[in-house]
């Protein structure tokens, strides 16, 4: 059968990228089914955006990621992870949504947007980065609010309310504000976020410091409006002149997808998928989880250089899985 496949991996990031190289070097039949353009978070990435980490940590499989910065930039990833993707001709299906999952006896059907699959074992390697973190305050709906950030060209000369101390909000304050956005933060917390890249955050203490940049911090948007934003600070409320909201207040795995999938998820307010962590197997025999979606409400955890032994961990023990049958 056409669709039938030894493992149908779900997403085209890096992680699941690094799946499908682990699946190819042991000669089997996989398939990567991706809802969006290849390594599709990264490509929503803002244009500017540089890494934490150093080329080398980013590497998948030993291929060599060769940078001409120290940290490289979202470009110099995207061709990278597109070079990996096209030398070693992997097998994968863009713009295509898994839809559902089920396990029928001993394989697994997942259907899709597009057709149907079947498949012996499923990686979901999904990530985290479509489903924003709402304030869930009155106008977050309001066509000048935004939960992702691309670039600032737009904002110039406009009134902007970046929401949160983050690495991206910190970028998208910084640039902003370069490119002529009058630019106020709002932060829940009593200073920047303590895991800001090392070499940005003096920069976003000085501009605050120097008034460049103004900043709210342990304060809260209640209220947003057309032309105004209403804020709740230790010193009262505040209403301010507003164009724009920029709020970059995180990203969650969609974990009606796992559920939906009959993944277990903890019950302590963390949602942290059921899985073996020297395995990478789920509760559902057969489906394993890669990535950062491993970590549910705590994206934090997981990221590119502490999760790439994922795929190596899975490739082994449906190796082993496989000797024992023989």
């Amino acid at each position: 059968m056409r669709n039938t496949f030894d493992v149908l991996i779900i997403g085209a990031g890096p992680i699941g990228i690094n799946c499908a190289l682990e699946c190819k070097k042991r000669g089997w039949n996989y398939v990567v089914i991706e809802k969006g353009a290849l390594t599709n978070s990264l490509f929503n990435y803002p244009k500017n955006m540089t890494f934490f980490s150093t080329s080398e940590k980013l590497e998948i499989d030993e291929i060599p990621f060769i940078s001409n910065n120290p940290k490289p930039n979202r470009d110099e990833a995207l061709e990278y992870y597109r070079r990996v993707v096209t030398s070693n001709k992997l097998n994968i299906h863009l713009y295509e949504t898994v839809k559902h999952i089920e396990k029928e006896k001993e394989i697994f059907k997942v259907t899709t947007s597009k057709t149907e699959y079947l498949a012996k074992k499923v990686i979901i390697s999904t990530g985290f980065y479509d489903i924003p973190k709402l304030i869930n305050v009155p106008g977050e709906d309001l066509p000048k609010v935004t939960h992702y950030y691309k670039e600032a060209h737009n904002y110039s000369l406009q009134k902007v309310i970046v929401v949160g101390a983050s690495n991206s909000s910190v970028d998208a304050a910084l640039e902003i504000w370069r490119k002529g956005g009058d630019v106020t933060m709002v932060v829940r917390g009593e200073t920047i976020g303590e895991r800001v890249k090392y070499w940005v955050r003096p920069d976003i203490i000085n501009r605050i410091n120097e008034g460049s940049i103004k900043a709210y911090f342990n304060s809260e948007i209640t209220k947003i409006d057309s032309e105004t934003v209403e804020i709740k600070t230790p010193k009262g409320n505040l209403t301010l002149e507003n164009d724009y909201v920029v709020a970059l207040t995180g990203y969650l795995p969609d974990f009606n997808f796992l559920k939906q999938s009959h993944i277990a998820l903890s019950d302590d307010g963390r949602n942290i998928p059921n899985y073996n962590p020297e395995t990478m197997e789920s509760n559902i025999e057969g489906l394993y989880l890669a990535g950062v979606i491993c970590g549910g409400n705590e994206t934090h955890k997981w990221f590119i250089e502490n999760s790439r032994i994922h795929a190596k961990l899975i490739a082994e023990h449906i190796e082993s899985l496989n000797e024992s049958t023989e």
